[in-house]
């Protein structure tokens, strides 16, 4: 099977639309979020037991969701296998009921698992999606907080929402870097002033062939079962979130002060142009983010390795 296509970008930065938009190719299977990734990479280290493997895709509500099963991913493994092949076999199995022959993902949360996705993955292509963050700070900070990309270490201020938008955004171009030629970054902005020209980019970059289908996204959408991706039943529009109008002048001031060279070097406007970023706040809040992420990264990864992932994970039928 042809290399996976990976869809990065900080959470509210568009990726889901340009997600579906991939999705309605038709050698292309892109699900919606995954989650499973680091849980299971966590679980079953460089090589799977098979039949614990198996046992644990039975506790993933996402594949029911997807409408398969462990029995129809198990022909696909094989004793000796990787645990990059044996995730990389969930995949193939959901593209495989799709009609597709290839596979991606989108899941915003990876966007701290950078380091560990590129060794699962290590022929993948990546696009990275950037989105002005000031606009995606609009967007995250008014879902409720029962969504699923809010945990008690993400942002619930524009000042920690900038630290986590410039510190993944590093990340990924970390990440582009090591990868060169099987990296693509495009704006968000772009995709939806033009989105034939940015997604036919994607199609060149990804080695996938056009297909006019692509941009007729609406009526195949997730906004009819997710309201916070409701603004996809309409055709890509510019404009949707703009800090200049919805935002105070405080806090776009406080999200320059974090984030302001990233936002310079995107190409996007300033307050204070000439300022020096991050400031002396900036960096301390920089810094706090470090901190919970490393706190909450690490929790994660020994919870999701001891019995406790498999009791709060109970078999699914």
């Amino acid at each position: 099977m042809a290399p996976p296509l990976i869809v990065l970008g900080v959470g509210r930065s568009g990726t889901t639309l340009l997600r579906v938009m991939l999705d309605r190719n038709s050698q292309l299977a892109i699900p919606y979020e995954t989650f499973f990734v680091p849980q299971l990479a966590h679980r079953h280290g460089r090589r799977p037991q098979l039949d614990k493997f198996i046992e644990d895709l039975g506790r993933l509500r996402t594949l029911y969701d997807w409408g398969i099963t462990p029995e129809d991913v198990r022909p696909r493994l094989h004793d000796g296998m990787t645990t990059r092949e044996a995730i990389g076999a969930i995949f193939e199995t959901y593209a495989e009921r799709q009609g597709k022959t290839r596979w991606g993902d989108k899941t915003p949360l990876y966007m701290q698992q950078l380091p560990l996705l590129e060794r699962l993955f290590p022929d993948a292509r990546w696009v990275h999606l950037v989105r002005d963050g000031r606009d995606a700070a609009l967007s995250f900070l008014e879902l409720p907080a029962g969504f699923s990309g809010k945990t008690w270490a993400q942002p619930r201020t524009v000042a920690q929402f900038a630290a986590r938008w410039r510190t993944e955004i590093l990340a990924a171009r970390r990440l582009g870097r090591h990868a060169g030629g099987r990296y693509l970054e495009l704006r968000y902005e772009d995709l939806v002033a033009d989105p034939e020209r940015e997604v036919g980019r994607v199609c060149e970059h990804a080695a996938l062939a056009w297909e006019p289908g692509m941009l007729d996204h609406t009526r195949v959408s997730d906004a009819a079962n997710m309201p916070e991706h409701r603004n996809l039943a309409q055709p890509p529009t510019p404009g949707l979130r703009d800090w200049r109008s919805q935002m105070s002048h405080e806090d776009a001031l406080a999200f320059e002060q974090v984030a302001g060279d990233i936002l310079r070097n995107a190409g996007y406007e300033l307050l204070e142009p000439d300022g020096r970023y991050p400031t002396t706040r900036g960096r301390l809040e920089l810094a706090r983010f470090a901190a919970l992420s490393r706190s909450w990264n690490a929790t994660a990864a020994a919870y999701q390795r001891s019995p406790l992932w498999r009791r709060s994970h109970p078999p699914l039928h």
